[in-house]
């Protein structure tokens, strides 16, 4: 079993409606939903698909033999409790030849809520194996991200952190204009105000390959209305 904290919108909103659409699973309730009719969308999102509609801020890790789930829950929900909402504007792009919602301009506000997730979260995280050290490894990381690796279980957090929510697989460059043309006008409805990053949401995926669902909410704690990104 493992565990991951991801920003993810509320099930009753927009934003998460066409995410779930998008991809193909509602990751709230774990039921298949249809997909828009573009070309090859289902085996372009077989991988989103399975960890839902999301935006890392703590990768998936083991929980470590100390600690219980309801215990992480607790501490999310303590961790949410001090942090305030904020807004953040998102656009269709490319990250790492994938197609993914990235801000649409830098927000200080997510990156230093990420950070909180990664490093006060942390005493929950089993050690990373030798083998899942190996397969990272395998796409030759930088020395900064071998460095958040050994240290934080993920090479792509603090400085090395891009928040994204994942919209397709690796995609060769034709492929990827064409889908991004399709999800910027699926996603434009949501994406014409600023979204509100009001809550944490604890993801679990009960065994390996298994699809993540979502377990626990846990609210910031006040309202995003006006608030910077």
């Amino acid at each position: 079993m493992r565990y991951a904290v991801y920003f993810a919108p509320p099930p009753d909103s927009l934003l998460h409606q066409l995410g779930s659409s998008w991809l193909g699973r509602d990751a709230w309730t774990g039921k298949p939903v249809d997909q828009p009719n573009v070309l090859g969308i289902g085996r372009m999102t077989t991988e989103p698909c399975r960890y839902g509609f999301h935006g890392t801020l703590k990768a998936p890790f083991a929980l470590h033999a100390e600690k219980t789930p309801e215990s992480l829950a607790q501490a999310v929900a303590a961790l949410a409790a001090g942090e305030a909402c904020f807004n953040v504007k998102l656009k269709v792009g490319a990250i790492g030849g994938f197609l993914a919602l990235v801000p649409g301009e830098s927000s200080p506000a997510l990156s230093a809520l990420a950070a909180r997730c990664v490093r006060e979260l942390d005493a929950f995280r089993a050690a990373a194996s030798e083998e899942e050290l190996r397969r990272r490894r395998q796409s030759c990381l930088t020395p900064a991200q071998d460095e958040n690796l050994m240290r934080w279980g993920y090479p792509y957090v603090l400085d090395e952190f891009r928040f994204h929510m994942t919209l397709t697989e690796r995609l060769d460059p034709p492929e990827l204009t064409r889908l991004a043309a399709a999800a910027d006008a699926h996603f434009a409805p949501a994406l014409r105000e600023p979204i509100a990053v009001d809550g944490l949401t604890l993801f679990v995926e009960a065994t390996p390959g298994a699809p993540f669902l979502a377990a626990s909410y846990a609210p910031l704690s006040a309202s995003a209305a006006g608030a910077a990104a």
